[in-house]
């Protein structure tokens, strides 16, 4: 690809990244027309496995991903796959009995897994009250501020702060919490953590109440509290009750931290906390500047992890999507504080190595998956439980409006 020349020109490019590519193909490739919902997986040559389950995660970033799209563009055929994701969220997945938003079902809509995890929970807030902001449809936010007095309900620490990582149907403990097979049975994450905030951030620009003002708040400063190390600026993943954390992991997630470094800001933009916002700010650039140094490649790419010391991580050096993604809002953003140009060229540099190694311009949408020397994985789906539109939408959606 050609250097970026100039905002406007990077802004263009983004554009036509996300209306011509991004967004058509999900439309295209991913709705099954038969059963409902969306395939299970795509491998990257289009190839449908509809017997991988299907996840809740996904249907509710895609609701959020068209929803933000026409509540930017008003492009009805958004419209249209938004109302597809919430038939489908609000549908199969939706337990009307106990309340919540179950993990997985199967092609025919069956249920395959009833835990209530509260990622899931925090995702479809997310999505439903996105819908709620393009479309003022009342209902959608009515799901969402039940979700959210459902997590509140069952899934807040009252004497330890934070949230429970998952339960049962019933709302009941459960021995095994893990969000995915690669992930450490814990009582808390940050990854469930993290897009807490990100959803109540979102729930609040839909809905200003005195309680989610005051949970989104106290999520906040539980990062500086307890998830953010404040020695080296990296997220501590895993934590029991009282968040302990060390026996449990010591990897670092480079992409989770530069995530985590913009959606901060974000959630004390929407509190209108003074105080928070100065704190989440400064905050910001450490983290971004600790990812610049040890995680940033000479190619514009960004390193997945690191382990432990003296620990091997074979996950260490793959480059996937979302970090990607999320380096360019990162970046940006704490460019945007700063001032320090070496943050913008940071930013510009993960867009290049994206539109050079990620973007799949013989079938669409993005690999999910490289190596390091930036083949990709034919292994890893393009579309499955995980892999999702959300991250590399809302890298277009959020720099555009930046830019």
């Amino acid at each position: 690809m050609t250097a970026i020349r100039s905002h406007s020109e990077w802004a263009q490019r983004i554009e036509t990244e996300l209306r011509g590519n991004i967004l058509p193909f999900w439309i295209a490739h991913t709705v099954d027309g038969a059963n409902g919902g969306f395939y299970g997986a795509l491998t990257n040559d289009l190839t449908v496995d509809n017997e991988v389950e299907r996840s809740a995660v996904l249907c509710g970033r895609v609701l959020w991903t068209y929803a933000a799209a026409y509540r930017r563009y008003g492009d009805p055929a958004y419209l249209q796959m938004a109302r597809h994701a919430l038939a489908y969220l609000t549908g199969p997945f939706l337990d009307r009995e106990h309340g919540g938003i179950y993990w997985s079902v199967d092609r025919r809509g069956t249920l395959l897994l009833d835990r209530k995890h509260i990622y899931a929970q925090a995702f479809a807030i997310y999505g439903l009250s996105e819908f709620h902001r393009a479309t003022g449809e009342p209902d959608a936010l009515q799901s969402a501020q039940e979700l959210f007095r459902l997590i509140e309900a069952h899934g807040a620490d009252p004497d330890n702060r934070g949230y429970i990582e998952c339960l049962s149907r019933e709302w009941g403990a459960l021995d095994d919490m893990r969000l995915s097979a690669v992930d450490i049975n814990s009582r808390k994450s940050m990854n469930t953590l993290l897009h807490v905030m990100e959803a109540y951030s979102n729930l609040l620009r839909a809905w200003d109440d005195a309680g989610l003002r005051a949970r989104l708040a106290d999520l906040i400063r539980v990062f500086f509290d307890h998830v953010i190390d404040p020695g080296t600026h990296h997220l501590r993943l895993f934590f029991d009750d009282r968040w302990n954390w060390r026996h449990l992991s010591e990897t670092v997630s480079y992409g989770h931290d530069i995530e985590a470094s913009w959606l901060l800001v974000e959630a004390a933009e929407v509190l209108g906390d003074a105080g928070l916002l100065a704190r989440t700010r400064a905050e910001a650039v450490a983290m971004a500047g600790r990812v610049y140094a040890e995680a940033l490649e000479p190619d514009g790419s960004l390193l997945y992890e690191s382990g432990a010391p003296g620990e091997e991580n074979a996950r260490a050096a793959e480059k996937h999507w979302w970090p990607h993604a999320e380096a360019v809002v990162g970046f940006y953003n704490a460019y945007q504080i700063s001032g320090e140009a070496h943050f913008a060229a940071a930013a510009v540099g993960a867009w290049a190595y994206i539109e050079a190694k990620f973007v799949d311009r013989v079938h669409g949408d993005w690999f999910k998956v490289l190596d390091r020397q930036g083949t990709p994985d034919p292994k890893r789906f393009k579309v499955g439980p995980w892999e999702c539109p959300y991250h590399q939408s809302r890298v277009c959606l959020e720099m555009l409006a930046r830019l």
